[in-house]
């Protein structure tokens, strides 16, 4: 039983260290030389006038959101769709289920006023 649970732990330790390994390397390796040409803010060539921090509406954050939930959902949908003649009856009903929320998570959503672009 324990043997079981060493596969799962060495899955989690390389989890963690391959993202770090290359992190540190690239934080022992990397040259510094800081300057205060790096920290200026840089747009295309073309240097900044006026405030450089420009405040966007927080309604593009929730609609890209919202795109990114249900494309998610529609990949967790698309397995369900190919394999549909072969489900128990069980997995349907979940899948109903499943589309049912999606369409009620779309209708509180467009209630909402989050997908009205202006």
């Amino acid at each position: 039983m324990q043997a079981d649970w060493i596969f799962v732990g060495l899955f989690l330790l390389i989890g963690i260290v391959f993202p770090i390994v290359p992190i540190a390397a690239a934080y022992v390796l990397a040259p510094k030389k800081p300057n205060p040409a790096k920290y200026e803010t840089y747009e295309c060539g073309i240097e900044t006038v006026g405030e450089a921090w420009v405040q966007f509406k927080v309604q593009y954050y929730i609609f890209a959101l919202v795109f990114v939930v249900f494309d998610v959902e529609t990949v967790f949908l698309f397995p369900w769709a190919v394999a549909h003649n072969a489900l128990p009856l069980y997995m349907a009903i979940q899948g109903i289920i499943f589309i049912f929320l999606l369409a009620e998570g779309l209708i509180y959503v467009w209630r909402k006023g989050a997908l009205e672009w202006v």
